[in-house]
């Protein structure tokens, strides 16, 4: 038994699933630099200190995209908990058909639109793959 505190840092990030008119979800590669440069994943990031993960997609997806999202149109899905060597991963996963503006990947990120049946096709990060199931359920 571990003493409170003496596990793995936990690690909390928010991603979002945008899906177009034709049922389609955004996914944006990992720019080289990055841990896990090259894989496959869903627009999101860490929360700063004192935000609501509603907040932290909001400003990740403007940041990111290049898009505005109301808070209203996040409906929460399902999450990720994930343990990766260095720490673990708890990630909360939104669903998104309503924005402003125009995708487009700010940071230099590969972006594509694929139908949910296809996300495997992917390579994801290993805190990623479990959420396509879901999304193929609801999509």
């Amino acid at each position: 038994m571990t003493a409170a505190g003496a596990g793995p840092k936990l690690v909390l990030v928010v991603a979002c699933a945008l899906v177009d008119a034709d049922g389609r979800v955004l996914i944006t590669q990992r720019p080289e630099g990055k841990a896990l440069a090259g894989l496959w994943e869903f627009p999101g990031g860490k929360l700063e200190p004192g935000e609501r993960p509603e907040q932290a997609l909001i400003r990740e997806l403007a940041e990111e995209l290049g898009i505005v999202v109301e808070e209203p149109c996040l409906a929460p899905l399902t999450f990720a908990s994930h343990a990766y060597e260095a720490f673990h991963l708890l990630m909360p996963l939104y669903v998104c058909r309503r924005w402003t503006g125009v995708v487009q990947g700010l940071e230099g990120q590969a972006t594509r639109w694929v139908r949910p049946e296809r996300l495997r096709d992917f390579p994801m990060p290993p805190a990623d793959e479990p959420l396509i199931a879901h999304l193929i359920d609801l999509l």
